[in-house]
């Protein structure tokens, strides 16, 4: 039974001629005193969440994004500070893009976010999607197989290191610690200082759903979010299908949606249409970013080329918000519209308590705003105030 709300959001600076025929993503170049109002509008969702009962402020790291994308860097230097410009809320890593970390600096810096907000930040990891953030930072993406292996080496340690007063790890890229002497003895082990004080509840996105991956998740006991931003299709039954496989080839018996979270992109309007209409250009602007990237299977690749040229794009025969809406990926209606439609998805998944609701690019803050305060005041209680 859905209870539980909470919205993502990636970082993107409010920006102009947005849509298919309009600025091309690899020609928006913003000033630094443009990009630095992510932390702001970041600031300003939070307290809204927080007055209006939503449960987890998500947020991503992503770097060099010049673009206006996705501009917070430092999840946990930015949910440190929200925690202290809020009451309640808790701050998301949604996700913290492991092979770009060393694993126990991601590990002591995770627990010291957690003693200092008193355990509001929930910890998430991800493998990442952009080649120039993670090779940058001297890891592998294009190579998918070399990427796995050192971010479930890296998970395993990170585990390790939250959860035993005194550890070692000898894997294939880290020998933890360093075999050297250390005043007056060899050093054999380790005791991450400061370890988290409150339970760590670690997320990761579910994009591929392949089974090593599902089965890693469950084996570390971590949770799933799907769909919203990158993913395409909103609820995907066999993701959620998957994720329930996994827990049982682990001896598991769970229901479908448990330990998931499913997102959505969101327009409120007083009629479906009247929100199809509003949310389009936000819809294409999200997908001219994310397209390139690969991470929308459904794209050809004469697509792709076609919406680097916004003469070209907008009769290119690109995924458009009606389909999304008609599909379910994208909600678009009135209030009423959006209970019903969330009252099947709690049907289809009777083990799902967690739903995101969030905005892509190219929404500024004001809609960003308006539109949340308007979904906590007339949808979010049809689902909370059964639990009460």
């Amino acid at each position: 039974m859905i209870t539980t709300f909470d919205s993502l959001y990636a970082g993107h600076v409010d920006m102009d001629d947005i849509g298919y025929g309009g600025t091309a993503v690899n020609r928006r170049v913003f000033s630094n005193e443009h990009l630095v109002t992510t932390f702001a509008k970041a600031r300003n969702l939070a307290r809204l969440l927080d007055r209006c009962g939503y449960d987890t402020f998500w947020l991503a790291e992503h770097h060099f994004q010049r673009e206006g994308y996705e501009c917070i860097p430092n999840v946990l230097m930015m949910a440190l500070d929200l925690a202290h410009q809020t009451e309640r809320l808790k701050m998301g890593c949604g996700f913290n893009i492991t092979p770009m970390w060393h694993p126990l600096r991601l590990a002591e810096d995770f627990a010291m976010a957690d003693v200092l907000t008193g355990g509001r930040v929930r910890f998430g990891v991800g493998r990442g999607y952009h080649t120039r953030e993670v090779d940058t930072f001297g890891a592998p993406l294009l190579d998918q197989a070399a990427n796995r292996e050192l971010f479930e080496e890296q998970v395993e340690i990170i585990f390790k290191a939250f959860k035993d007063p005194v550890f070692s790890h000898e894997g294939k890229r880290y020998t933890i610690p360093a075999r050297v002497p250390y005043r007056g003895y060899d050093l054999k082990d380790l005791t991450l200082v400061p370890r988290p004080v409150h339970p760590v509840e670690c997320w990761q996105p579910i994009q591929s759903a392949t089974p090593r991956g599902l089965d890693f998740m469950v084996k570390h006991g971590i949770k799933g979010l799907i769909g919203g931003g990158v993913a395409e299709g909103g609820a995907m039954r066999a993701v959620v299908e998957g994720y329930r496989d996994a827990n049982r080839r682990a001896g598991r018996d769970t229901a479908l949606g448990e330990g998931l979270c499913i997102g959505f992109h969101f327009q409120l309007a007083a009629t479906k249409e009247e929100a199809i209409k509003a949310a389009a250009g936000y819809f294409e602007e999200n997908l001219k970013m994310f397209g390139p990237l690969r991470l929308v299977r459904s794209m050809t690749e004469e697509q792709i080329d076609a919406m680097a040229d916004p003469k070209r794009a907008p009769y290119a025969g690109l995924p458009t918000i009606e389909e999304a809406a008609a599909s379910g990926a994208y909600l678009c209606g009135p209030p009423a519209q959006m209970i019903e439609t969330l009252m099947r998805l709690e049907k289809d998944y009777p083990g799902l308590e967690r739903v995101s609701v969030s905005h892509p690019m190219g929404a500024p803050e004001s809609v960003m705003l308006e539109q949340l305060e308007w979904f906590a005041a007339e949808v979010m209680p049809a689902f909370t105030r059964r639990g009460r």
